[in-house]
């Protein structure tokens, strides 16, 4: 199980990648020198032309428990999908105002966006993380259409935590089910860099969050049985945070329980530059942008039986997606 499917292709550094490299090291220095975040600069940077946005709106009670919807301000005459994107941070941090930079690029595709803050460590410990992402995936299920989006083309997507709560919201039915809703109501899982097999814990700090250091419930891999909705996993094949062979065994597991899924690591790409190749100016880093634009258009194009929210029947024989390049 825990053995790699697939080995990241040779280095190779294309002239806009590295353009886009030193842009984002000049970009982290002069934060620097400005006594800013890296984060702050780089949303500076970000266009705000092409969607309007609603923040803080309530999902729960809790402080924490709010979510920013963009709209795009040109869309076509169908409803569009509608992507949740889930932040990542150890599941001890994070901000919903940080991820500017992935709004603009979903909603530059014409897609709603929907991020959302959820309570992270030491305000809870798990399932607390994965039961706020729970119902703020339930409030946008339930609010779809009224946000002008297609409730059928539902998307739930994150980066590093975030996309561990994610895989756990597709994987393990019992967080949905809390809302009203179950996996198979989403129209697919989007994954970058998550964490999806990575026991036993030897963090102090993630023993303390997630209850030991080998809890088998509380890992995604634990729970695939087929059933998930159509995923697209993707992490960079230098990631030196969280290993890429989380991605490749969770697409492995998913792929032999006879689910749909495509697994790919990115190479010559780390656990920042997967999601900071979203970004307007950065997208040279990676393709992953239009790995993404293809899964939200066509989720049957993941193998696999058809998935009931592609609305094309999807590929009705043949392996999963997993190989080392989107």
């Amino acid at each position: 199980m825990r053995t790699p499917l697939a080995t990241a292709a040779p280095p190779r550094r294309p002239g806009g990648r590295r353009r886009a490299l030193g842009l984002a090291a000049a970009a982290v220095a002069a934060a620097a020198l400005a006594g800013c975040a890296p984060v702050d600069l780089l949303n500076a940077t970000i266009p705000e032309d092409g969607f309007t946005v609603t923040r803080d709106i309530a999902y729960g009670p809790g402080s924490r428990q709010r979510l920013d919807v963009y709209q795009p301000a040109r869309r076509g005459p169908a409803r569009p999908p509608v992507v949740v994107f889930l932040y990542g941070g150890g599941w001890t941090a994070g901000d919903k105002a940080d991820y500017l930079f992935v709004a603009e690029a979903l909603t530059g595709h014409g897609w709603i966006a929907v991020v959302a803050d959820y309570r992270v460590f030491p305000q809870v410990v798990f399932p607390g993380f994965v039961q706020d992402s729970a119902a703020a995936v339930g409030w946008t299920l339930d609010q779809a259409a009224g946000l002008g989006g297609d409730p059928s083309r539902v998307f739930v997507m994150g980066h590093s935590a975030g996309a561990y709560n994610a895989a756990m919201l597709a994987s393990d039915a019992r967080w949905l089910a809390a809302t009203g809703h179950r996996p198979a109501d989403l129209a697919g899982m989007i994954g970058l860099a998550g964490p999806y097999d990575f026991w036993p814990l030897t963090s102090r700090t993630l023993i303390r969050i997630f209850g030991g250091p080998d809890r088998a419930d509380a890992q995604p891999i634990a729970h695939v049985d087929g059933d998930e909705p159509p995923m697209l996993l993707l992490a960079g094949a230098d990631d030196g945070t969280v290993a890429p062979g989380n991605t490749l065994r969770l697409a492995a597991a998913v792929d032999a329980a006879g689910g749909r899924v495509a697994g790919r690591l990115v190479p010559d790409t780390n656990h920042a530059e997967v999601v900071l190749a979203l970004a307007a100016g950065f997208r040279a880093i990676a393709p992953v942008l239009p790995a993404i634009a293809d899964f939200i258009d066509d989720p049957g194009s993941v193998a696999g039986p058809p998935h009931p929210n592609d609305g094309r029947g999807g590929r009705r024989s043949g392996r999963a997606i997993i190989s080392a390049q989107p």
